[in-house]
């Protein structure tokens, strides 16, 4: 007998906290209704601990809520990027819970939210670019890559945007994000037209973008190539490192560039400016030397180093020699460490070459 209590008297509280909890979903959609977003968002923060074993019915509710109260703050420029993200993870677990259960009850307003979301940001990153507002334009492109981190091609234009108006840092970050997720930006970008606002929108797959043309929304399909942008990454990833005096790293862009693209005589040339401009440091240690036998014996060795590093810019100049003979800025450079070197026979061949 006693141990029926027990299990009568666990029931009665899973009852009990199953109604008390659509009571709590129902009292902030009332509280939303009235005009206190926030107030309605610290409700269901109470009890989304509980959504993992409700209903069906309640998941769908509380997570439909949810995005709709987030996407609400969002509206209201409050945590614009934060809040968009979070009400895009709560339309998702909605959708997710829908098909699981197979009842849909809120997934076409919640997908229709997405799109308009979305669409929102990137129009709006648009605007700013064409009105030459790159720094706001980079904000917003990236902000739609933090609401969908698979639409990777938005931190690439709030990286590109970001170099148009030299805001070197925020390139740096967004570049570095780009390599570290391995984007290439290479692959076919799905097209098709608008029948309502008559634009042209593109799509995550061409079986999306079938869906919508068989559904009627779209029309006029079209294909385009979009060529790998690594190159470009590495390229000005390497340009903004040599601005900033951070050679090093400007060394390992500049490698990868001419692994991408043998050819590319500017990094070459910039390459061979790396490593002569490295041998400052050195230069500047034996000049500070003194005359006794042991700093004279450290100034070798100093010496002997930095013609090594001035050296070995040697092969870079002459591989911009070989795509452009007659660049007169490399001849210059090159007969400056030939000279610096004592190298003469090399000094005088290439001297009589010009």
């Amino acid at each position: 007998m006693k141990r029926k209590f027990v299990m009568l008297s666990i029931v009665l509280l899973i009852n009990a906290g199953v109604y008390a909890q659509k009571e709590q979903i129902k009292a902030a959609q009332s509280v939303f209704e009235s005009g206190k977003t926030q107030d309605a968002l610290g409700i269901l923060k109470k009890i989304e601990y509980l959504i993992y074993n409700s209903t069906d019915e309640e998941k769908s509710d509380f997570y439909f809520l949810k995005g709709n109260v987030l996407k609400n703050l969002a509206s209201k420029n409050i945590e614009m990027a934060n809040n968009l993200s979070l009400a895009a993870e709560a339309y998702q677990e909605l959708i997710k819970a829908e098909n699981e259960a197979g009842k849909y009850k809120y997934s076409l307003q919640a997908n229709t939210a997405l799109r308009e979301m979305k669409s929102t940001l990137v129009n709006g990153a648009a605007d700013d670019y064409k009105a030459g507002k790159y720094k706001e334009s980079a904000e917003k492109s990236y902000k739609v890559y933090l609401f969908d981190k698979k639409d990777t091609l938005n931190l690439f234009n709030a990286a590109s945007s970001s170099m148009t108006v030299k805001d070197y840092d925020s390139a740096i970050k967004y570049y570095e994000e780009l390599k570290k997720i391995n984007y290439s930006g290479k692959g076919i970008i799905y097209y098709a037209t608008n029948k309502k606002t008559k634009t042209e929108e593109s799509f995550a797959s061409s079986a999306v973008r079938t869906a919508s043309i068989t559904a009627g929304f779209h029309e006029k399909p079209r294909d385009e190539f979009s060529p790998s942008k690594k190159f470009e990454i590495n390229r000005n990833l390497a340009y903004i490192y040599l601005e900033k005096n951070d050679v090093v790293k400007a060394e390992i862009c500049y490698t990868k560039v001419l692994e991408l693209d043998p050819n590319f005589i500017d990094a070459y040339i910039n390459l061979a400016y790396v490593k002569l401009e490295s041998k400052k440091a050195l230069v500047d240690e034996m000049a500070a030397l003194g005359n006794t036998p042991k700093e004279m014996e450290l100034y070798d060795k100093l010496k002997s180093k930095k013609d090594d590093v001035v050296r070995s810019a040697i092969p870079y100049l002459k591989k911009a020699l070989v795509i452009e003979p007659k660049n007169q800025d490399v001849l210059k450079s090159l007969l400056g460490v030939y000279r610096s070197l004592d190298m003469t026979d090399e000094y005088n061949s290439l001297k009589a070459s010009m």
